[in-house]
Formats: structure tokens, sequence, C-alpha cells
């Protein structure tokens, strides 16, 4: 038995995240295990759907929290890592500066990309362990400033797309006029041969919903819950969400805007449930760069 570590490191939208993996080789059997999760909460989606660049206070942060990551894999003995920023970095006047500057300061490269990109990745991940072939599923993957769509059929991606909508562009108004109705018309048009098609969601906002639900892994969440939840969470200010529910400063005000990603999802695509595998970019990223090699 072998026992290797790879992270992967997702600079998202309204936060940055380390992950690292125990990658057990036995014979033929290659199994991955979550070893350590790093979050961050610089949010670098505020900067740029405002103001088009990321500002010289979280150039900064990201320097420190990038030097912390280094030292963090080194610890743990990573032997290979994988960094790739979405939606805010590749909006950002300033994104390929910002990557040479994090570049020279920890040594870390890091890939801005695009959401096909990111959405193989992701599709690289446990999902096959979930999808049945004789079944189709829309995966939903929301982030802080991209919502990544993609449709399963048959054990295969049919197809897929990355809408600029996110829980960060929510929050300040900076979607274009017609995002809501484009994404409800890119969903109907490909599921609308797809009767009893499933929903799987992916992203910090539906695992936390899943937590709070106190559901068996494996087991999905309802529409009706899923809503009625939503309902719940709306009526509850900010300083209640953090001292009611727990919720981290920087995930109590998003949740809201995820959960209705979520159910508009859903309900466009005739589906009742949604599954939470709690998978996302950065374990995609491990299982990528390991299958690679």
């Amino acid at each position: 038995m072998r026992i290797r570590k790879f992270a992967g490191i997702d600079v998202g939208s309204n936060a940055i995240r380390l992950l690292i993996h125990n990658v057990v080789e036995e014979g033929d059997k290659v199994s991955f295990k979550k070893n350590a999760l790093v979050r961050v909460p610089i949010r670098l989606g505020q900067d740029v759907f405002t103001n088009a660049k990321i500002s010289p206070e979280n150039i900064d942060r990201m320097k420190d929290a990038f030097e912390a990551f280094r030292l963090i894999m080194k610890v743990h003995g990573v032997e290979h890592f994988m960094a790739c920023a979405t939606s805010a970095m590749r909006e950002a006047q300033n994104g390929e500066t910002v990557v040479d500057i994090i570049r020279e300061h920890s040594g870390i490269p890091i890939q801005i990309i695009d959401g096909k990109r990111e959405a193989e990745i992701i599709a690289s991940t446990d999902l096959h362990q979930l999808i049945e072939k004789d079944k189709s599923y829309l995966y939903v993957d929301v982030g802080g400033g991209s919502t990544e769509l993609t449709i399963f059929s048959k054990g295969k991606v049919k197809t897929s797309q990355s809408f600029k909508i996110g829980t960060v562009r929510l929050l300040n108004n900076t979607l274009a006029p017609d995002i809501w109705s484009a994404i409800e018309n890119w969903i109907k048009s490909n599921t609308q041969d797809m009767p009893k098609i499933s929903v799987i969601g992916s992203g910090g906002n539906i695992n936390k919903l899943f937590k709070l639900s106190g559901r068996k892994m494996g087991v999905p969440l309802s529409y009706i819950w899923l809503n009625s939840q939503y309902q719940y969470l709306k009526g509850l200010s900010y300083a209640e969400k953090v001292h009611k529910l727990g919720l981290n400063p920087d995930r109590a005000d998003v949740i809201v805007p995820a959960t209705r990603i979520y159910l508009s999802a859903i309900k466009w695509s005739g589906s009742k449930k949604i599954h939470v595998p709690k998978i996302g970019l950065a374990d995609g990223m491990i299982k990528t760069m390991y299958h690679e090699m």
C-alpha cells in the first residue's frame, strides 16, 4: 500500500480554499480521502464585479494566504498540487498581474480557467459513483461569480454551460438583465426529453444546507424542504443567521441567493429533489492531476 498526498487550490469569487487529499494506492485500487481543508474568506468578487479589478488590499491578503498554503502543503508532504481561479479572476482587468504577483511571492502558479474547463474538472470527480447510466442528471455548481450547469445522459456529459450568475453578483446587483430567462430557457430546452431527470448540487452553500437538514449522506434534499428553508432563511436577519444558525459571516449573506439559484434549477428541470455529494472544483483538480499522471 502506498499513500500519497495531492492538493487543489480553488480561487473562487467568495473564498479561496486549499484541499488536501490522501491518495491511497493498493494494488489496482485507488481511493481518495480528504485530509485537510483550509478556507479563507477573501471575497474577490466584491472587488471585480463592482470595480473590475482586484484591490491592493485583497492582493496583499492573497499573498499571505498563498504563502500559508505553501507552508501547509510542505508540512503535509504534498507531492503534487494545482491551483485554479474562476469567475472573479478571469474577469478582473488585473487578473494576470495578480497571478504573476502570487507566483513570484509564493512559488504557486495559478491557472485562470474558463467556465467550460471548470465544468470539465468538476465532472472528473466521483460523480460517476452517483450517476446511473440509464438515468439523466442536471449538475448545478453555484459559485460566487458563476454557475456551471452540466447535463449527464446515459453516463456521459451531453452538454454544459457557464452562466454569469452567482451569490456575490446577486448581492451586488451586477447581473445581466436577461440572465434568469437565459438559464430557464437553457435548462428547459436541454431537459425537455428527460422527464425523470435528477439534480445534483455542489458548492459551499448547498453543502451547508445539507448539513442543516440533518440528513445522512446519500439522502437527497426535496424541493419542498429546500423551498421551506429558503423562506425561513429569508426571514432571518444577517445577525440571526450568524448567531442563531452558527453560519460563518461570509456564508450568512450568500446562502439565500445561492438557495434561490438551486431552487430555480430544480423547478425548471422538472425535478423534485437535489442530491448533494459534497464534491467540488478542488476535488476535481486532485483527481484530474492524478489521472493525467
